[in-house]
C-alpha cells in the first residue's frame, strides 16, 4: 500500500469526529447529573439529564449530515444512553426520595428502571438489522430512552415550581419509575419525531411557534417541560391506534397478494390439467 494512502487511513477530518464529541459531552452530562444530586442540586441534576438529551438528538443528526456514522460512533452512543437515561434519572430520583422514604426496596424500583432501559436500548440495537416496513421508521417500539428518562423525573419538576411535599412522596415516584420502565421495555409503539416532516406552507407558523415556547421557557421552564412531558404520554394511545391500522392494512395487503398469487397459480395449472 502507497505510503500516502496508509497515511489517509490514518488521518481524519476534524468534522467526522463532531457525532462522537457530542457523544461524550452527552455522557459526561449524565454523569454531572449525579453528582449534582449528590450535592443536592436538584434543578441542575435535572438540567443535566435534559442536556444530555438534547446532545443526544444531535449526535445521530450530525453524524448523518456529516457521513461521519460509523460501528464505534454507534457502540458509544450506547453507551452514553445507557448512562445518562438509564442510570443517572434512577440514582437522581433515589437520591431525591426513594432512599429516605424506602430504603431497600427503593433501590430494587431504581435497579429495575436501569436494566428496563438496558434492555430497550439493546432490542433497538437488534432491530436496527431488521428488515421493517417504510411507515415503520414513525414510530419506536416503547418510550424512547430520553424520553422515558426525562418524564420519570416529571413530579420532581413540578416539586419545583409547587413546592408541594406530595409529588416528593417516596411511593408516587417509585409507582412513576416502574410505569416508565414497563413502557420502556415495552412493545408499545410510540411517535418518533425523527421523521416528522413539515410543509412549506408551515414553516412560518412553526417558527412563531418555536419562538414563542423559547420565551415561555425562559419564564417558565419547569411548567413548559411538565406540559410537555404530559402532552407526550396523551400522544401514546393515538400512537398505538395508528400503528395497529398501518400493521392491518399491511396484513390486509400481503392476505390480497397471497390471494392473487395462488388463482394465478390455480389458472397455470388448469391447462395441464386438461
Amino acid at each position: 500500500m502507497p505510503f500516502n494512502r496508509r497515511r489517509r487511513l490514518k488521518v481524519l477530518p476534524l468534522n467526522s469526529l463532531i457525532p462522537n464529541m457530542l457523544t461524550t459531552l452527552a455522557l459526561c452530562a449524565g454523569l454531572t447529573s449525579v453528582r449534582f444530586a449528590l450535592n443536592e442540586k436538584w434543578e441542575m441534576a435535572v438540567i443535566a439529564i435534559l442536556a444530555a438529551g438534547v446532545l443526544d438528538g444531535l449526535d445521530g443528526r450530525m453524524a448523518r449530515l456529516l457521513k461521519g456514522t460509523s460501528r464505534f460512533g454507534a457502540e458509544l452512543d450506547s453507551l452514553s444512553d445507557f448512562v445518562s437515561f438509564g442510570v443517572a434519572p434512577a440514582l437522581v430520583l433515589f437520591l431525591w426520595t426513594l432512599d429516605a422514604g424506602m430504603g431497600g426496596i427503593g433501590w430494587i424500583i431504581a435497579l429495575i428502571f436501569t436494566v428496563s432501559c438496558g434492555l430497550r436500548l439493546a432490542r433497538f440495537n437488534s432491530m436496527l438489522d431488521e428488515e421493517q416496513p417504510v411507515w415503520a421508521s414513525k414510530y419506536f417500539t416503547g418510550i424512547a430512552a430520553p424520553a422515558g428518562a426525562s418524564i420519570s423525573l416529571l413530579f420532581m419538576v413540578i416539586h419545583f415550581y409547587t413546592d408541594s411535599d406530595f409529588f416528593r412522596s417516596p411511593y408516587l415516584n417509585a409507582a412513576w419509575l416502574l410505569i416508565m420502565a414497563f413502557l420502556m421495555a415495552s412493545r408499545i409503539p410510540t411517535f418518533s419525531i425523527k421523521r416528522l416532516r413539515v410543509s412549506r406552507r408551515f414553516i412560518m407558523p412553526m417558527l412563531i411557534l418555536v419562538g414563542g415556547l423559547a420565551a415561555v421557557l425562559a419564564s417558565y421552564p419547569w411548567e413548559l417541560l411538565s406540559v410537555i412531558a404530559v402532552a407526550y404520554m396523551a400522544t401514546i394511545p393515538f400512537a398505538v391506534m395508528s400503528h395497529s391500522k398501518l400493521v392491518a392494512q399491511d396484513a390486509q395487503k400481503k392476505d390480497m397478494a397471497e390471494n392473487a398469487s395462488k388463482a394465478s397459480e390455480e389458472t397455470e395449472e388448469k391447462p395441464d390439467q386438461k
